[in-house]
């Protein structure tokens, strides 16, 4: 089984894709197919989210592109730009991962949060789309790195863990 392991920047061919769903990109260790049906592994380096057109390398060079799959989402829609930052701030508040546009918010498909943000004011559409949330302030790779802060927009205190909703887990 061929493995990738490694980001790159860019490359001259692009062999296969890799479409994955957004939970499927946060991982780090496991088994994917790419489209052409090969089964290849993923080992990257822990904490590494898979961005949509992110080019991935391994064995021989190989070089794969990572595909945002389109997945079940609500697309939350606001008659104005106050209720959108008003609906986005609720969401946050909730540790909700939440894909930022141009006058819409994409959550993953929760009938709670849904209700929510109707009770809001907003519209809120069922679509399959792929899902890219906001990295968030703590995140790194965002483009531009600054002198002493290693890529990150803001510094993590030295004793507290960033959570994410796959790090939970249920003892049922």
């Amino acid at each position: 089984m061929f493995s990738f392991h490694t980001k790159v920047a860019q490359a001259d061919v692009v062999h296969d894709l890799l479409v994955l769903p957004y939970d499927q990109r946060e991982r780090c260790r496991q088994r994917a197919r790419l489209a052409s049906g090969e089964e290849v592994a993923l080992f990257l380096v822990r904490g590494t989210v898979l961005r949509d057109g992110d080019l991935l390398t391994g064995e021989g060079g190989r070089v794969v592109r990572v595909v945002a799959a389109p997945e079940p989402t609500y697309l939350v829609r606001c008659a104005d730009a106050t209720m959108l930052a008003r609906c986005a701030f609720h969401l946050g508040n909730r540790h909700t991962q939440t894909q930022v546009g141009a006058g819409w918010l994409r959550i993953r498909v929760d009938p709670v949060l849904k209700e929510m943000v109707e009770g809001l004011g907003a519209q809120v559409d069922e679509e399959l789309a792929p899902f890219e949330p906001e990295a968030g302030a703590y995140a790194g790779g965002h483009g531009h790195h600054h002198g002493d802060g290693g890529g990150l927009l803001a510094p993590v205190p030295v004793r507290q863990k960033i959570h994410r909703p796959a790090d939970i887990v249920s003892d049922a």
